[in-house]
């Protein structure tokens, strides 16, 4: 489904104290960068700064997505990309066409949690619920519990991993009603629930706050205990790609900062599960 909106560029780059250093040769030649998935965005984001204070090399982060991600590590405009999905078997294709050997390295654990307004009263729902409600055949509150009154779906654009997989696990592949109103990452469906009493959405476990109410789903509470023992039922992994003929040894350096016990820990920090305990 092409999205309704336009695609918002999140870009956040971390240049701590460069432009104070005339002379800036090897930062510049160290730097790495980042794009992809918004979800795995406040993962590397924190981890970033702690990696500049560490090693002083700088990371520039974007989050435009999964797919956009991993085609700017294929096409060379980036070092790493973030996704909240696996590779597909074309875009594997297309980068061995290329000469390309693409590394997959998984980070953390994340659970898609569906969310609503915390005045609705429907706490729980279950899986075909979630799918009666988004394909369109459920569009009443009073149906699954709640209030009467129409409901408002709001999805992730097509280009987003976390739609990918929302598609996979809850939709079975049936498309999403037409009249969705798709949103191009998390904090942006966190923002428009927050502020919508009839709107149910989904986000990244790492993204929940008190704005919002996460449901239960098949009855199962998402909390990280229910993740890590694989009882909630719209977890993932995520994943950052690297093309190993070229990975930069700063990019590599990253990447195992991230899977050191430090960096699990600002994965945990940033509210998502460690990939390594």
């Amino acid at each position: 489904m092409k999205s309704k909106n336009s695609i918002v560029l999140i870009i956040i780059t971390i240049a701590l104290a460069i432009a104070l250093i005339p002379s800036c040769s090897k930062e510049s030649k160290d730097k790495v960068v980042v794009k992809g998935s918004t979800t795995v965005l406040p993962i590397t984001q924190k981890a970033a700064e702690a990696f500049y204070e560490k090693y002083k090399i700088v990371i520039s982060l974007s989050g435009t997505g999964s797919g956009d991600g991993i085609k700017s590590l294929i096409d060379g405009s980036c070092d790493i990309a973030n996704s909240s999905r696996e590779m597909h078997p074309e875009e594997l294709a297309l980068a061995k066409r290329k000469g390309e050997v693409i590394k997959e390295v998984a980070i953390a654990f994340d659970m898609i949690v569906p969310i609503v307004h915390p005045s609705n009263p429907v706490s729980s729902l279950t899986l075909h619920q979630l799918k009666a409600i988004y394909e369109g055949s459920v569009k009443n509150w009073k149906d699954v519990g709640g209030n009467d009154g129409s409901i408002v779906v709001i999805s992730r654009d097509s280009s987003s991993g976390t739609f990918e997989v929302w598609e996979s696990k809850v939709m079975k592949h049936v498309e999403v009603r037409k009249d969705a109103l798709l949103q191009a990452s998390n904090g942006a469906i966190l923002q428009t629930v927050s502020q919508n009493p009839k709107a149910i959405g989904y986000v990244g476990f790492g993204y929940l706050n008190d704005r919002v109410k996460p449901l239960y789903v098949n009855t199962v509470e998402p909390t990280i205990e229910n993740g890590k023992a694989g009882k909630y039922p719209i977890a993932r992994k995520l994943y950052m790609y690297v093309n190993e003929v070229k990975i930069k040894p700063a990019a590599q350096t990253f990447i195992d900062f991230i899977l050191s016990p430090e960096g699990q820990a600002i994965v945990k920090e940033a509210g998502f599960i460690p990939i390594k305990e």
